[in-house]
């Protein structure tokens, strides 16, 4: 069963990058973006939250 089960194949991680990597690509994006994501940062900012998690070993999704 993928890890991923409700992200289109097509965005799915294909390897995973160390958190700190991910952590640091965050940070830019909210730095670039003054703290407002643009419908495009946003897309981004998930697609970054998907891999974080990953790499960290836990989910995004939050609890029932």
């Amino acid at each position: 069963m993928s890890p991923y089960p409700n992200t289109p194949v097509s965005v799915r991680p294909v390897s995973v990058r160390s958190v700190s990597v991910v952590n640091d690509e965050i940070r830019a994006l909210w730095q670039r973006s003054g703290g407002l994501l643009s419908p495009d940062d946003e897309k981004e900012y998930q697609l970054l939250l998907v891999e974080w998690a990953a790499a960290a070993g836990t989910s995004v999704r939050p609890a029932a």
